[in-house]
């Protein structure tokens, strides 16, 4: 191959990725008028996360071959880390790393915006972060629904998502999918919330309005990430996720700050990652360390900001809202 066989040109088109840094400077702007202070942290880092459905990317140092490094997959950690220190209010635009996801809206390389607030409850940093995505998406009309996560799944597939048993899941998977074959329905096997992302995804978010923002928020106890349970209904986490066109574009939490139940949701992941023959992963003590000193009641968002400028847009493939991909 010769020099003038390679593509060498952007997959963005220049006008797009204008607009691009015309969001990133909004976006900006959102936060300064917040008094909400950047930060930065490391993109490579010590450890990686547990998470079973999230792949780290890993490297190694010559200085220090002995052990793995990891591309984070999030700055939430971190960003944790120096709320426990003392940080105000804070936020990043940063670069994050997820292997095995590449498609119309994945990349393994792409930009993450996330921010985290004292003291504010899940309703308040709900209407933030759609607040964030109309204004740096310049869509000051479009509208705003919000379902709790068991009533969605109750209205749209006739099914309560958090007692309804790993059976039930997937008959009704089986039912209104048309596209689950054999193969994905042994893929997916005995795990419970991978049967309900499946419905989620292609069920009920088809199923949303593509004009407007979709929040779902109380989702199961079992998906709670690093969500806190709600203190009033603990069968449920203070979790939401937004979707507009049709895209997951944020998720976010009121955030968990008992070190105790943290070990034991490690725990749990690397349960999950042994059972499905992934790589085990030692959790992070930075973090865990941390929260035993005392992470502030607090409440977090992440937003895929390549998808945000997708939609803001009105492109199908994130391909081309980004100068490079792989």
């Amino acid at each position: 191959m010769t020099a003038g066989d390679v593509n060498w040109r952007p997959s963005a088109s220049l006008e797009v990725l204008e607009r691009r840094a015309h969001m990133l400077g909004l976006a900006r702007n959102f936060f300064a008028v917040r008094s909400i202070l950047e930060v930065e942290t490391p993109v490579l880092m010590r450890s990686g996360i547990t998470d079973p459905h999230i792949a780290n990317l890993t490297t190694r140092l010559a200085a220090r071959s002995d052990r793995p490094y990891y591309l984070q997959t999030s700055p939430e950690f971190a960003m944790k880390r120096l709320l426990a220190a003392g940080a105000a209010d804070i936020y990043q635009i940063c670069k994050v790393f997820r292997d095995h996801e590449i498609g119309r809206i994945h990349q393994p390389e792409f930009t993450m915006v996330e921010w985290y607030r004292h003291g504010i409850a899940l309703e308040e940093i709900i209407t933030e972060t759609c607040a964030f995505i109309i204004e740096i998406g310049e869509t000051p009309s479009v509208g705003i629904d919000q379902y709790r996560y068991r009533d969605i799944f109750l209205t749209t597939c006739d099914i309560d998502p958090l007692v309804a048993d790993l059976g039930h899941l997937a008959d009704c998977a089986e039912r209104m999918i048309d596209a689950l074959t054999p193969d994905l329905r042994q893929r997916i096997g005995t795990d419970r919330n991978a049967w309900l992302d499946l419905l989620m995804s292609h069920v009920i978010m088809p199923g949303l309005a593509t004009d407007r923002l979709s929040v779902i928020h109380h989702f199961p106890a079992d998906q709670a990430a690093l969500a806190r349970l709600d203190p009033a209904e603990p069968k449920v986490a203070e979790r939401f996720e937004i979707i507009f066109a049709g895209i997951e574009l944020a998720n976010g939490y009121r955030e968990l700050t008992d070190v105790i139940e943290q070990r034991h949701r490690f725990n749990t992941d690397l349960q999950l990652r042994h059972a499905a023959g992934l790589p085990a992963m030692k959790p992070d003590q930075a973090l865990l360390g941390a929260l035993d000193h005392g992470l502030p009641e607090c409440s977090g968002v992440a937003i895929g900001f390549d998808r945000l400028v997708m939609t803001a847009c009105g492109l199908s493939h994130i391909d081309q809202v980004i100068s490079f991909t792989q």
